[in-house]
């Protein structure tokens, strides 16, 4: 089953130096734009992310220092980027846990304002772990029949993506084709930052989701500890956290004046 689109949607994958969302950088990224008449856009990009590639990284990806080192800098396509993604909707494999978050870094550094927050977001991985509870390889072999081949290569990640969503709305009746409905049911929890370091409960306040004060209010931690904001600042959160902190706590401080 095809895609019904009412607005332009953009499958991404990263092959990136690491894991972490605060320092790794990319190394690759593959976008499949996708029109509403089913046209698509093909653009990869290999990157020199001006830091080391990790040996575990090149491990999987098979991308390696040498092989980008003549590459461009993210910064330097960083503005061509957004205006290409500019109004689309975003798809991916575990792209809200850790694809988006890393690509909105990437923005951020380059000095160019792109808010994923206005965006439908589609992860494919949370859909399949609903429903099936497995890994990429498994869910393109369990859903379409096929093997996957050149795995943790961006495009061949980016496509095995498209055609395992396609294959969930074929495999399950509940699924609607729709954006919309897919954004909410493939996110787990509603994310106030891409990282997920603080989410919404279900009266729309923000809470802390890690370490010692998960579940808190972040305004109670705020207002008891104010040694708080100033270890999450100077410690290696992702610049997007540090930004929505920031705002809370200065839209917390305007009140009392």
């Amino acid at each position: 089953m095809k895609l019904n689109l009412k607005n332009p949607v953009v499958a991404v994958d990263l092959e990136t130096t690491g894991l972490d969302i605060a320092k790794d950088r990319i190394v690759e990224i593959c976008i499949i734009k996708i029109l509403p008449n089913g046209t698509e856009d093909v653009k990869i990009s290999r990157l020199n992310p001006t830091i080391p590639i990790s040996p575990e990284a090149s491990a999987i990806h098979g991308i390696y220092n040498e092989d980008v080192k003549d590459c461009p800098t993210f910064r330097e396509i960083a503005k061509n980027m957004a205006a290409h993604i500019d109004g689309c909707d975003l798809l991916g494999y575990n792209s809200i846990k850790f694809d988006i978050p890393l690509l909105a870094e990437e923005f951020l550094r380059a000095g160019v304002d792109v808010d994923f927050r206005k965006r439908k977001m589609i992860d494919v991985q949370n859909i399949f772990h609903k429903m099936e509870q497995r890994t990429l390889i498994a869910a393109y072999k369990f859903y379409c029949n096929k093997n996957l081949d050149n795995a943790h290569s961006a495009e061949a990640d980016t496509r095995a993506t498209i055609e395992v969503l396609e294959s969930q709305l074929d495999r399950y009746s509940e699924l609607k084709n729709d954006i919309a409905f897919l954004s909410e049911f493939s996110t787990k929890s509603r994310n106030v930052d891409y990282a997920g370091r603080f989410i919404y409960n279900d009266k729309d306040e923000v809470i802390v989701n890690f370490g010692k004060h998960k579940g808190r209010l972040l305004l109670h931690v705020l207002r008891t500890e104010p040694s708080y904001y100033d270890w999450m600042m100077n410690s290696d959160f992702a610049l997007d956290t540090k930004n929505i902190l920031t705002k809370i706590r200065l839209s917390e401080m305007n009140k009392l004046f």
